[in-house]
């Protein structure tokens, strides 16, 4: 990113304090019914209005949606199973299709209002340059056509870059880049610079920094549940294999309908309560509703199903009141870092893997498809006698936070003085 003390010399008199911009947006996916990704959009929010007193920090879904998810229902599971069941290229065409009506009939003008008074975007933090069916590089290629339109800086912020892209997503992707004033660039792991490089090689848009994910300052910005005293309670994430299949592998997800019952009776066996729970997306609220009774009758001890959550805070009001979690959701483990609660991650996706690398935790991956739910319980254990202390990490954030909010500071003064 922008070295704030090198562009502040080059740009300002001496003496003359850099301005707050009065309006940021942030597009993301804030209201995604997995609320991993409001989690994620929240504490970005909050530090950024931290580093930038007096800003209106606001976060404008990508989606359109305007609030949390009331209803849990089963409408997206319906659609990944029906996409799954369809070839690849008839998938793209399809979604591609409709996504681009969507975009035309509802999310352009979206964007449009949202963006009425903003003095600089930010894209970010999530897995957004992914290509799921051209869901994202339809978006974003919108939205930046729109910030495009009013000559606003971008800066890309925390992002995932997946490895592989259709022909389709590339062209959007660098299209809405190249359109784009691109102030500042960051990804969140070092295969997503990899791959950032590899996509963006020979176009102007910038190298970036890698910076942690914004996630991990759930602790400073949600409360922290009490744990009660000599309490073994370990959280159990369950994810729908159908949504490990389509967004990793099958292999991923061959073995999971038997793990989950598995590292149940596992955990109950070395002595610990289990609660049932997952990040929101309703497919996965459904498998877990569609299994549990029949797990809890095989494990024959002390699990328990969770309330749904409504928002990221009571998602991570769960999490802390854990003494330990299990899963492949990546922001249940990065929130349970955040507050100290030790983490056995579920391998499926690389974005896990380069978190569970970055917080020293690597050890406490664990691969479904590869060790045997009965070993969950040795596991948990494991990952329990290791202790950490994530305030380092937790810094380390602030700090990248901090350092966005000064760029953006400079890129203002910059063009305030290239005005006059």
């Amino acid at each position: 990113m922008t070295s704030l003390p090198d562009a502040a010399e080059r740009t300002l008199p001496r003496g003359r304090s850099l301005p707050v911009p009065r309006r940021v947006v942030l597009f993301n996916v804030k209201y995604s019914p997995n609320l991993g990704d409001g989690l994620l959009s929240e504490c970005l929010e909050r530090e950024l209005g931290r580093a930038l007193p007096g800003c209106d920090v606001v976060s404008v879904d990508l989606a359109g949606r305007r609030h949390y998810p009331l209803v849990h229902g089963p409408a997206r599971g319906a659609v990944l199973a029906l996409l799954e069941r369809c070839p690849a290229s008839l998938r793209r065409l399809l979604a591609g299709a409709m996504l681009h009506l969507l975009l035309a009939f509802r999310l352009r003008a979206h964007y449009r209002r949202a963006l009425r008074g903003a003095e600089a975007v930010v894209v970010g933090g999530g897995n957004l340059f992914t290509d799921a069916d051209l869901n994202f590089p339809v978006k974003i290629w919108g939205a930046l056509g729109e910030a495009s339109r009013k000559s606003v800086p971008v800066a890309v912020f925390a992002v995932g870059v997946a490895r592989t892209w259709s022909r389709p997503a590339a062209r959007l992707f660098g299209g809405a880049l190249g359109r784009t004033a691109i102030v500042a660039a960051s990804v969140r792991d070092e295969k997503s610079r990899e791959t950032w490089s590899s996509h963006f090689r020979g176009t102007t848009a910038p190298l970036p920094d890698v910076v942690v994910d914004p996630g991990v300052l759930a602790s400073l910005h949600f409360p922290v549940a009490l744990r009660r005293k000599g309490s073994r309670k370990i959280g159990l994430c369950v994810t729908d294999p159908l949504a490990v299949r389509y967004h990793s592998t099958r292999a991923s997800a061959a073995n999971l309908e038997a793990w989950y019952p598995a590292a149940l009776q596992s955990l109950v066996a070395h002595g610990f309560e289990v609660a049932l729970f997952t990040n929101g997306s309703p497919e996965d609220r459904g498998y877990l509703y569609r299994r549990f009774e029949e797990w809890i009758r095989r494990a024959k001890g002390p699990v328990t199903l969770s309330r749904s959550f409504d928002d990221p805070a009571a998602l991570t009001t769960f999490v802390s009141g854990c003494d330990g979690i299990i899963g492949h959701r990546m922001h249940a483990c990065i929130a349970a870092f955040s507050f100290g609660v030790p983490a056995v991650g579920l391998r499926w996706d690389p974005k896990l893997d380069s978190f569970f690398d970055m917080s020293g935790r690597s050890a406490h991956m664990l691969d479904p498809a590869r060790v045997s739910g009965r070993e969950a319980g040795e596991r948990i254990l494991a990952a329990l006698a290791d202790p950490f202390d994530p305030r380092p990490l937790i810094a380390r954030a602030q700090a990248q936070v901090a350092g966005l909010a000064a760029s953006l500071q400079t890129i203002l003064a910059e063009r305030a003085l290239a005005r006059r």
